[in-house]
């Protein structure tokens, strides 16, 4: 027991003069260097979730209470909502037998004049 007690000495004395290599040069070598993190102890005292007094509630009439609700005041989303139609297969395939086509209802085509050819282009218009 006796050794464990004096190795354990010798041990702290070494400590003394052995340093962490970051702790020879640099700002943590200063003697007023104060280390940024905190210890396990002083980081979180108490859980933020407690609180340290019951909450008061103030109660009132509903009318005369101020609404805070956010979406009751939102223009946006304050209107009425959109009518929908959900169409299954069976209602579209009705409704395409039902449609007919005029030739009005599409767009014009955009070329209607036949492209002529130059008869007098040797090779294609490149000559030899």
């Amino acid at each position: 027991m006796a050794s464990k007690a004096s190795s354990s000495s010798i041990f702290q004395s070494l400590k003394r003069y052995i340093k962490k290599p970051w702790e020879i040069t640099g700002p943590c070598a200063d003697p007023e260097y104060k280390s940024a993190l905190p210890k396990a102890t002083e980081y979180r005292v108490r859980c933020p979730a407690t609180t340290l007094q019951k909450p008061i509630v103030p109660t009132s009439d509903p009318e005369t209470v101020f609404d805070i609700k956010y979406y009751t005041r939102d223009q946006r989303r304050d209107r009425p909502p959109i009518p929908r139609t959900i169409l299954k297969k069976a209602d579209v395939e009705k409704m395409m037998k039902e449609k007919t086509f005029d030739v009005n209802d599409f767009p014009k085509v955009y070329l209607t004049a036949k492209v002529e050819e130059d008869e007098n282009a040797i090779g294609g218009g490149y000559q030899k």
